[in-house]
């Protein structure tokens, strides 16, 4: 080759990527967020299953906690806010309590994220279980404070105790979805 024969493309230089690359990009990093958002309409839709209502702070707080601190991208500010709105849109509970809540877990999450994204999976787990009870106490706080009377505390137990146990199954599932079908870098 000669001098004045550059090659086509230059060591590092890409493509610029297709319009249905750059969907499928973005529909991979919407992933997380549409799936938190069809579990919040699912398990507020009147089924009737036993525990059913205390199981969506808990599902709420692991999806927003897990994919805050692994891909952040995917569950950003905006998201948060708007999945709080959905929740406080659907429930029954003082409006703003479980958006502030939400929004107090990402900041967290987003804060501790590259010390969390390191550790072993249970200390993760406690991790959670600390920030999860913290947001427990505080939707408890906010609720009586907001009724002007104290709540009974046991519906909040439950409803962190739910969380809690649910959150080890959310990683197993959230992680499979992040290597595969959640990754934008596989678009």
């Amino acid at each position: 080759m000669t001098p004045d024969q550059a090659p086509e493309f230059q060591a590092g230089i890409q493509p610029r990527t297709s319009l249905w690359r750059r969907l499928d990009m973005l529909s991979r990093r919407g992933l997380p967020a549409v799936l938190t958002g069809v579990a919040v309409l699912l398990l507020s839709a009147p089924f009737g299953v036993p525990g059913q209502a205390e199981l969506l702070p808990g599902v709420l707080l692991s999806s927003v906690f897990f994919w805050s601190v692994f891909r952040p991208a995917s569950m950003s500010s905006p998201i948060v806010f708007l999945l709080g709105v959905l929740v406080d849109l659907l429930g029954f509970g003082p409006p703003g309590v479980m958006l502030l809540v939400v929004l107090l877990v990402h900041g967290v999450a987003l804060l501790g994220r590259y010390g969390f994204a390191r550790v072993h999976v249970l200390v993760l787990w406690l991790v959670f279980s600390g920030v999860s009870l913290g947001a427990t106490v505080l939707q408890w706080g906010l609720i009586s404070a907001l009724s002007l009377r104290l709540v009974a505390i046991p519906a909040f137990a439950f409803q962190w105790a739910l969380g809690v146990g649910v959150f080890p199954l959310l990683c197993v599932v959230f992680t499979g979805l992040g290597r595969s079908i959640a990754n934008p870098d596989r678009a």
